[in-house]
């Protein structure tokens, strides 16, 4: 029996084309953890857990517990996260690629 949890991390590590092993070892986990994650109905993974998994396949963690955020929004917060972290160097050749790739408007 599949929860929500388990059909997320499967489709997102499917989406990236991860096996069942690259997503443990980006995760710093078990290959077995990781299936019965998708496959099972294990008791509540820990949130160190659950945060390295969202690390691994880019997306945060309020994403994998909860049905209210949808894939896009979880994406751009996790890259929101990485750029708070980046030297102001990178942050301002990134705003510049921006500017000159132009917007949807």
């Amino acid at each position: 029996m599949t929860t929500p949890l388990g059909e997320k991390i499967r489709t997102l590590r499917k989406q990236k084309g991860f096996t069942l092993d690259r997503l443990a070892e980006l995760a710093e986990s078990s290959k077995s953890y990781i299936w019965e994650l998708e496959n099972k109905d294990p008791p509540r993974p820990s949130a160190d857990k659950i945060s390295k998994i969202a690390i691994a396949l880019d997306v945060t963690p309020d994403y994998l517990l909860t049905d209210a955020v949808a894939v896009e929004d979880a994406t751009d917060t996790a890259f929101f996260r990485k750029y708070r972290t980046m030297d102001p160097g990178t942050k301002e050749k990134i705003r510049k690629m921006l500017d000159l790739m132009g917007g949807d408007e």
